[in-house]
């Protein structure tokens, strides 16, 4: 006499489905925490992007300013248009890094450029780097142009100048002073902080070797 057949009891399908659905939950909370680490690495990989990118692309700019004695005095006043302003919390100077975006645009290697920190409009209590160009000479040099957010979680970003004479970083220069107004500093140096995706504050520095430090006299 053969056995009948026997199937599953209702407990039996229950205890299955039970642990089914605990097998799934621990497979897809895996994935959720894979998902969220390569989210935080990814957000972590962008702000370092970013300070280096703006450090970079400070440093290009920086190192390519210049002062010229060769423009039209009876516009500018007998007063140079190009120049180094720089304090500790923003730098604006003249440059020959300029980047023609369009064909045929009527502009040249030459711009004036500024660097500073100021809020965020996209995130309250929060600060970035702005950069703003004009990319004609005139005599303000300090008004105009277009200005562009460069990176923002910013904490905090400095300027300092290397006095070649004195043989120290200074907090200011200007050429516009007396003191250094036939002379750029041999180097400016940028330290930046910048808040991280995990909350900490990294700070990144680098320096600008400046080329040319006195005044271009073309024709003389």
């Amino acid at each position: 006499m053969t056995a009948r057949a026997r199937g599953f009891t209702l407990v039996e399908l229950m205890i299955a489905m039970a642990i089914t659905a605990t097998i799934g939950a621990m497979t897809i909370g895996s994935f959720a925490q894979i998902d969220r680490a390569s989210q935080a690495a990814r957000a972590q990989g962008e702000r370092y992007a970013a300070a280096r990118l703006a450090l970079t692309r400070m440093a290009r700019e920086v190192s390519m300013t210049f002062l010229s004695d060769n423009f039209d005095q009876g516009r500018f006043h007998n007063e140079r248009p190009t120049l180094l302003v720089g304090r500790e919390d923003r730098i604006l100077f003249s440059t020959m890094a300029h980047v023609r975006l369009y064909q045929d645009a009527k502009e040249s290697d030459q711009s004036i450029v500024e660097y500073t920190v100021e809020a965020d409009p996209d995130a309250a209590g929060e600060e970035a780097i702005f950069r703003r160009e004009k990319v004609h000479f005139d005599d303000e040099p300090d008004r105009g142009g277009r200005k562009d957010l460069v990176a923002s979680h910013v904490r905090g970003l400095t300027f300092s100048y290397w006095d070649p004479q004195r043989g120290e970083w200074a907090r200011e220069w200007s050429t516009k002073a007396v003191e250094h107004s036939s002379t750029l500093p041999s180097r400016v140096r940028f330290d930046l902080e910048m808040q991280l995706a995990d909350g900490r504050t990294e700070r990144f520095v680098t320096e600008a070797r400046i080329a040319i430090r006195t005044p271009l006299g073309y024709g003389k």
